[in-house]
């Protein structure tokens, strides 16, 4: 038996993580400036956030959800103090996608219709629902094929608020911002008029926070940025800093009724304890305020570059845009100068590093970058 080969690799063996840095299997030392796709948040094998996943580790590490976990109650108080979401609830799963299928079963029971409006070029997620509500019609397989989303262009208000008139739409999703669109970040005005308009319809609102949510924007959410409220907001990737977990952040509008959500897995104790972890480092450490003072600086930084075209994000979430395509830019970075990035699409670098990335750190990268497209 081997793996499904459901990904291209690079023939690079990883062994090892130390704050921003990782290293293989042949002691080379990277700066990943990826973070393992948005994942690793406070840093890797941080040492508050391994003595506390190791001492969980060493009481309990699983039980189901049919009795009391108490960590489940200390990570919402903690979750609440930190987002600004004190009066929401808090529904914990597992991976990203379980988070948005979840909210859309959510806002269907909600207010009973069946269609979703989604944009184009998003991403929420690969299973039955998610899938059908990603702009990337290779990852839908027939079982798929619906009649019930549709795809409004990016920023058409006027599109939305036609479809939105005919009371039909369960929910409304969009990224707070587009990640493997390109890094695009939805105008303040474009999201406070979608916000009206989904209130006015009784639509609900549905913010996929899984990528640009944590503090990696600079704020708690990137749609804090926009001065609205959502109905529903799912979060993943830096919950739990690498333990698989996310959850779904519920507007008390919302009532709870059993048998409609359920999880196995969700909100076990091991999760739990890696996730108060990281909001235990990320507020004493101030992790949300250092993303938006180096993402700033580094986007102020990378602007000065005349080789790149464009420079989009907030925080530590940063698209860097390039008239050629990038895929020997990022090769280079990778294999001869030891820095991890991402990428979407062709033309587009993504980076997305551990929130403790220092300013030093920023220029050890912005002086290798210029040496590989000068």
């Amino acid at each position: 038996m081997k793996p499904f080969d459901v990904f291209p690799v690079f023939d690079i063996n990883i062994v090892k993580g130390e704050g921003c840095y990782v290293y293989d299997d042949k002691g080379n030392k990277y700066l990943d400036l990826y973070g393992g796709h948005a994942v690793i948040c406070v840093g890797h094998t941080h040492p508050y956030y391994v003595e506390k996943v190791t001492d969980q580790l060493n009481k309990i590490a699983f039980y189901s959800n049919s009795i009391v976990n108490k960590l489940q109650t200390e990570l919402a108080d903690k979750l609440a103090e930190q987002c600004g979401y004190p009066d929401y609830d808090l529904f914990l799963v597992n991976s990203g996608a379980e988070a948005n299928e979840n909210a859309i079963k959510l806002a269907s029971f909600h207010n009973g219709r069946k269609k979703l409006l989604s944009f184009s070029k998003a991403f929420h997620g690969r299973t039955s629902a998610t899938v059908t509500v990603t702009d990337i019609p290779a990852y839908s397989a027939p079982v798929n094929e619906t009649d019930h989303v549709v795809f409004a262009p990016w920023e058409d208000i006027e599109f939305v608020k036609k479809e939105l008139a005919t009371k039909e739409y369960a929910a409304v999703l969009i990224e707070g911002i587009q990640g493997v669109g390109g890094i695009k970040v939805p105008s303040n005005a474009f999201m406070q008029e979608l916000e009206k308009v989904c209130a006015d319809t009784n639509t609900m609102l549905i913010l996929d926070e899984i990528q640009s949510g944590y503090g990696r924007s600079g704020k708690f959410f990137a749609h804090q940025y926009m001065g609205i409220k959502p109905d529903l907001i799912t979060v993943a990737k830096g919950i739990g800093n690498g333990f698989p977990m996310s959850a779904v952040l519920i507007n008390p509008k919302f009532k709870a009724v059993h048998g409609q959500l359920g999880t196995t897995f969700g909100g076990n104790h091991l999760a739990c304890a890696a996730a108060i972890a990281v909001l235990d480092i990320m507020k004493k450490e101030k992790l949300v305020d250092n993303a938006a003072k180096v993402g700033n600086y580094l986007m102020a930084e990378l602007r000065k570059f005349p080789q790149i075209k464009d420079v989009r994000g907030y925080g530590l979430m940063i698209g860097l845009e390039f008239e050629e395509p990038i895929k020997e830019i990022r090769s280079k970075l990778l294999f001869e100068h030891h820095i991890f990035t991402g990428v979407t699409g062709t033309h587009v670098i993504r980076l997305l590093p551990p929130l403790v990335l220092t300013i030093e750190q920023a220029d050890y990268f912005l002086a290798e970058l210029k040496k590989v497209i000068a």
